[in-house]
């Protein structure tokens, strides 16, 4: 997929969101295996992931998963990659990277504060990860929170850090503004939840196809091509 935007809707719950965001032209699916409104189980997901598209990337959400609850996960319910939201780097990154080897892509999930600069070259060291995943964090939700970070006071660490490091954006987005987020960081991919919404955890199926459209949009009018 060098130099296409990697669009990535989350917090999917049923095979027929899912299928839409495939339809709708994302890239992935993801399917949130922590404590949220969007909780979904191994056996859930391994029903839905067979009736998708081979190319389409299944992506696990993961906080604070041990390494066999998350390999079991990937076995049993057919991931093609895993997000990984942790409190303190365990290695956790690289033993997955050892277990499934390249196949598999690995983000981690960081959330946006002053240390960002600091937090992006510590992900550029690790050669187990394929790119991360810059998000909003509020004081109980680790993800999925619907809000997002300032874009402009990122944008230069986020600039210096995508050298080599495949950077996703996440918080708030929605498809009237993942227009300019793309414009003003210039990622690698999108990633949206709460945007895309009828309800937690029930897709607005206009909101996801408008959301991938703009993105896609956006992306192409890109002075510079996106990160490849």
């Amino acid at each position: 997929m060098s130099g296409r935007l990697w669009v990535k809707i989350c917090g999917n719950t049923s095979l027929e969101d899912a299928l839409v965001a495939a339809e709708a032209g994302a890239s992935a699916a993801g399917f949130v295996f922590a404590p949220s409104k969007r909780q979904v189980t191994v056996e859930q997901v391994a029903e839905i992931t067979p009736q998708l598209p081979a190319y389409f990337e299944k992506i696990g959400v993961f906080v604070d998963a041990s390494f066999e609850q998350i390999v079991q996960a990937v076995e049993m319910a057919g991931l093609t990659g895993v997000q990984l939201h942790s409190a303190a780097d365990s290695g956790i990154s690289d033993r997955l990277r050892t277990h499934f080897g390249p196949g598999l892509r690995l983000l981690q999930v960081i959330h946006y504060q002053q240390e960002l600069g600091s937090q992006l070259a510590a992900a550029s060291r690790n050669a187990a990860l394929d790119g991360v995943l810059v998000d909003s964090r509020t004081a109980t939700l680790v993800g999925g929170t619907g809000v997002r970070f300032d874009w402009h006071a990122a944008r230069k660490s986020l600039a210096e850090a995508a050298n080599g490091l495949k950077i996703i954006i996440a918080g708030g987005l929605d498809p009237e503004n993942v227009g300019e987020a793309i414009a003003t960081l210039r990622p690698w991919g999108v990633d949206v939840v709460t945007g895309v919404e009828a309800a937690p955890g029930q897709k607005d199926h206009a909101k996801v196809k408008a959301f991938v459209q703009n993105a896609r949009i956006a992306a192409s009018k890109l002075e510079t091509p996106v990160q490849v």
